[in-house]
C-alpha cells in the first residue's frame, strides 16, 4: 500500500474511533465500535478486545467465528492464541485491557499498522478510564442520593412508627449514623434493636462495609471469646486449624454486639482494650492484630444493677454508652400497633401468598388491648399466626392467638362455628367498623368522624362510650 493511502487510511480509523468515543457512553458499546471500526479498516480475519475490572478479564467486543466463543466470559487471564498480535491497553501505568488481533496473512503487522494499532490502544484506554470515572462518580452520587432519601425519610431503614417516641429514636439515629461513636441500644426484647443497629449503618459512611453482628447469650461462655477474636490452630481441644473471629469479619466495617450484658467478665476485660486502643489478640496467639471497626451494643438487661453485682465492668460500661439510644416498648406506642400490623400483614401475604387486606374492629380492640410483653417481635408472630388462620380476606378475633382472647374483646365475633350472630351483634360490629374506619382517616378526632358520618357531636361519643371505642388510640402523634 502506498504510504499516502495509508496515512489516509490511519486517519479514517482514528476519526472512526473518535466517532464512537464521543458518541457512546457505555463501555461494551464503546468497545464494540473501536474492534468494528478496525475490523473493516485493517481487515484483519479474527479479533478479541478485553479490558480488566476487579481484577477479572472480560470479552467485552469480538469479531470473527474463532473468537465469538469468547464474547461474554469471563478470565482469570486473557485466552490469546498464538499467532494473535496482541496490544495492552494501558492508562498511567494501570492494565486496562488488551486488544488481541488476527491478521488474515498470519504474519506480523507492519509497523505502521502496529503504530495505528498502539495509537488506539492510548484512545482506548482514555476512553474507558473516562467511562469508569463516570459510572463510579454516578455510583457514589446515587448512593448519597440514597442516603439523603433515607435522612430526609420519616423513617430511617426498616423500621416502622411514627410515634412521639420513634421520631425521637429516627432522630438519634440521623445524628449517631455520621459519626464513629460507640452506640449502646438499649431496650426489652423484641423491640427492634438490631433494625435500628442497621438504620445507623446504612446511614454511615460505613454503609457499604462488613456488617457483623454476634448474640453474646447465644454462644457458650467458653466459646464467646474465641467467636469473637478468633482463634490459633491446637489454642484448645478442638480448634484443629486457625479461624478468625467477628472482630477481623467486621475489618474496615460495624461490629454489632447483641445482648453485651451477658458477655463474661473475662472478655469484657479483652473487649475494653479492644475499644481503647483498636488492638486484639487471637486465643492462643501473642500477636497484636489491629481492629478498624466500628463499634455498637445492645442490651435488654439493667447494665447498672450488673455492675453494682460485680457483673458488669464499670469502665467497659462507659466506653460502650457514648450515644445511648433507648427503645420504648410496644405498650408504649400504641398508635403505631395498627400500623405495624398493617406491615406484617403486607409481609406475609407475600411470604404465604394470601390476599389478606383488614383487620376486623374486634380484633383491632384486642390487639390495642393487648400488654405485648414479646413486643414488636410477639406482635409480627400473632400477625403471621392471623394471615395463617384466616379464612378470608378479613382477619377476624377468632384468628388472633389465645393469648389475646378474652371474653369482652371477642364477643362480638363469630359465637359458634357457623358463623351465625345475634342481629343486635352484628349491627354493633358494623357500627364500630364505621365508626373505627372514619376514626382512622381523621387520626382518631371524633369531631372530624362526626362530620364525615353525619352525627352530632353528642351522638358520636354516645357510641364511643357505647361501643367501647378509644380514639386516642387512632391517633398519630
Amino acid at each position: 500500500m502506498k504510504a499516502k493511502e495509508s496515512d489516509h487510511r490511519d486517519l479514517d480509523v482514528i476519526r472512526q474511533v473518535l466517532d464512537v468515543i464521543s458518541g457512546e457512553d457505555e463501555i461494551s458499546a464503546l468497545a464494540e465500535g473501536i474492534l468494528s471500526a478496525l475490523a473493516r479498516e485493517l481487515d484483519f480475519a479474527d479479533g478479541a478486545l478485553f479490558l480488566k475490572d476487579a481484577g477479572v478479564w472480560h470479552a467485552e467486543a469480538v469479531c470473527g467465528a474463532k473468537d465469538a466463543k469468547l464474547f461474554g466470559k469471563e478470565f482469570d487471564n486473557p485466552p490469546v492464541p498464538a499467532g494473535y498480535e496482541s496490544i495492552p491497553i494501558m492508562h498511567r501505568g494501570e492494565e486496562l485491557g488488551l486488544l488481541a488481533v488476527y491478521f488474515r496473512s498470519g504474519a506480523k503487522p507492519a509497523e505502521n499498522i502496529r503504530l495505528l494499532l498502539d495509537t488506539v490502544s492510548i484512545l482506548t484506554a482514555d476512553a474507558v478510564s473516562m467511562l469508569r470515572k463516570i459510572r463510579e462518580e454516578h455510583r457514589v452520587l446515587e448512593e448519597e442520593n440514597r442516603k439523603l432519601r433515607d435522612m430526609l425519610a420519616e423513617n430511617p431503614g426498616d423500621l416502622i412508627g411514627n410515634c412521639r417516641e420513634m421520631k425521637a429514636i429516627y432522630t438519634q439515629i440521623r445524628q449517631a449514623a455520621p459519626s464513629e461513636a460507640t452506640v449502646l441500644i438499649r431496650g426489652a426484647t423484641g423491640t427492634g434493636k438490631e433494625l435500628v443497629a442497621k438504620a445507623i449503618v446504612n446511614l454511615s459512611p460505613r454503609s457499604r462495609k462488613p456488617f457483623v453482628a454476634l448474640n453474646c447469650a447465644a454462644l457458650p461462655e467458653a466459646l464467646v471469646e474465641s467467636e469473637l477474636f478468633g482463634h490459633e490452630k491446637g489454642a484448645f481441644t478442638g480448634a484443629t486449624s486457625r479461624r478468625i473471629g467477628r472482630v477481623e469479619a467486621a475489618d474496615g466495617g460495624t461490629l454489632f454486639l447483641d445482648e453485651i450484658g451477658d458477655l463474661p467478665l473475662q472478655t469484657q476485660v479483652k473487649l475494653l482494650r479492644l475499644l481503647q486502643e483498636r488492638t486484639f489478640s487471637r486465643v492462643g496467639s501473642n500477636q497484636e492484630l489491629h481492629a478498624d471497626v466500628r463499634f455498637m451494643a445492645a442490651t435488654s438487661r439493667d447494665l447498672e444493677a450488673l455492675m453494682k453485682a460485680g457483673k458488669f465492668r464499670e469502665d467497659l460500661y462507659y466506653r460502650l454508652n457514648i450515644f445511648p439510644i433507648a427503645l420504648p416498648e410496644l405498650c408504649r406506642r400504641r398508635s403505631d400497633i395498627i400500623l405495624l400490623a398493617d406491615n406484617f400483614i403486607a409481609r406475609m401475604n407475600r411470604c404465604y401468598h394470601k390476599h389478606v387486606s383488614r383487620i376486623s374492629t374486634p380484633a383491632i380492640n384486642m390487639l390495642m388491648a393487648y400488654h405485648w410483653p414479646g413486643n414488636v417481635r410477639e406482635l409480627e408472630n400473632c400477625i403471621e399466626r392471623a394471615v395463617l388462620t384466616a379464612s378470608d380476606d378479613c382477619i377476624h378475633s377468632y384468628d388472633l392467638p389465645p393469648s389475646l382472647q378474652t371474653g369482652k374483646t371477642s364477643s362480638g365475633e363469630r359465637p359458634d362455628p357457623s358463623g351465625a350472630a345475634p342481629f343486635e351483634v352484628m349491627v354493633a360490629s358494623y357500627q364500630r367498623e364505621l365508626l373505627v374506619s372514619s376514626l382512622k382517616r381523621h387520626h382518631g378526632k371524633p369531631a372530624a368522624a362526626a362530620r364525615e358520618l353525619g352525627l352530632s357531636s353528642r351522638m358520636i361519643h354516645y357510641y364511643i362510650r357505647k361501643l367501647g371505642i378509644t380514639p386516642a388510640w387512632y391517633q398519630q402523634d
